[in-house]
């Protein structure tokens, strides 16, 4: 048996190539059921973030699945050319791939280091896998190790301490660039997990004007009552972009909420007032064309990395410790996986004899 793994991340692929290849939750799991079909006899857990695409896989050494198979799968499903994100891909086998999802899992590959929303993205992940019967027995212990080697990690380092998630990142953002973002009228589009950690970050630096706007207003309502702000219906988004002076947007969507035009009309009614917007979703909720237009001043996810960077250099020796941990919690998992194949061979030695 062998394990691979292949997948791009924000450090070495652009937004506008992971945006093309982003699962939502609907399409990991027709994802899962195709690669099986495609496979059989293999093992495959799929995670897909705003800041990485990566499929894991246990298979035969000999007439497996290999590389390319699964670089034209993801090209296949999303109806991409391999061409345009093949330089971007990385690929890795048996101790690489243990040592990675440990790693990523563990919040060290993060855009924000030592972050534990990466943790509950590869739960996630591997429950839908769970789900689509796509795991076996060594995807089922690989990615135990992972939340075990996690876990230790955040309970026996620092590098949780002082952390700060996407959401806190772009907060950090918007504090720079406006001098006065405590009298800031605010805008958070999205009422899910990263919508109620923007509220608390916001809320944190001195923001008191916030509102959420959600599809579902109850949702919205529900993180508006708990922190002490206000929420607005989904129709009442424009009128919001309007009047607000920061707008943070982290909405699930497969389609720009605004385009260009619609962008424009609302900067004619603000009178071409400046408007800060960060976009942390993925697929991204505003077309970077909007950018083109004057005042309005747009950051996706990609310019946070800058602000996220300055943290790495007073955390060197957590870093160093983590990598230790990560390095002996992939020997203890290859030393379990080297023994997969003697099994079988013993039972059959015995027999023989």
């Amino acid at each position: 048996m062998k394990i691979v793994s292949i997948g791009l991340n924000h450090k070495n692929a652009p937004i506008d190539i992971r945006e093309k290849l982003y699962f939502d939750t609907q399409h990991v799991n027709a994802a899962l059921f195709e690669l099986k079909k495609r496979f059989p006899d293999a093992e495959f857990v799929l995670l897909s973030t705003c800041n990485r695409v990566e499929i894991f896989c246990a298979c035969k050494r000999v007439g497996g699945v290999e590389y390319e198979q699964l670089a034209e799968f993801l090209a296949d499903f999303h109806k991409v050319n391999l061409n345009d994100f093949r330089e971007h891909l990385y690929f890795y086998c048996d101790e690489d791939v243990v040592r990675h999802l440990l790693t990523v899992a563990s919040g060290l590959d993060s855009m924000v280091l030592g972050e534990e929303q990466i943790l509950s993205q590869v739960k996630d992940s591997y429950k839908l896998a769970c789900s689509a019967r796509s795991t076996g027995k060594i995807t089922n212990r690989l990615f135990h190790c992972a939340f075990f080697t996690s876990k230790k990690i955040h309970t026996g380092t620092g590098i949780s301490d002082g952390r700060i998630s996407v959401a806190g990142v772009a907060v950090e953002l918007a504090k720079k660039l406006l001098a006065e973002i405590t009298k800031s009228r605010t805008v958070v589009i999205g009422a899910g997990e990263m919508g109620e950690l923007l509220v608390k970050h916001l809320l944190h630096v001195g923001c008191s004007d916030i509102t959420v706007v959600n599809r579902s207003f109850e949702k919205g309502n529900t993180i508006a009552q708990k922190r002490g702000i206000k929420a607005a219906q989904w129709n009442e988004l424009n009128a919001k972009m309007v009047d607000s002076d920061i707008v943070i947007s982290s909405v699930s969507t497969q389609e720009y909420l605004f385009d260009k035009d619609k962008m424009r009309g609302i900067m004619d009614k603000r009178q071409n007032r400046p408007v800060l917007i960060i976009d942390i979703s993925m697929p991204r909720n505003f077309d970077p064309e909007i950018t083109k237009i004057e005042n309005v001043h747009l950051y996706s996810i990609d310019e946070l990395s800058s602000v996220a960077k300055e943290n790495l250099k007073a955390r060197e020796d957590d870093i160093s410790k983590c990598m230790k941990i990560i390095s002996e919690e992939t020997n203890v998992f290859m030393e379990w996986f080297d023994t997969i194949e003697l099994g079988p061979l013993i039972g059959l030695m015995k027999e023989q004899f």
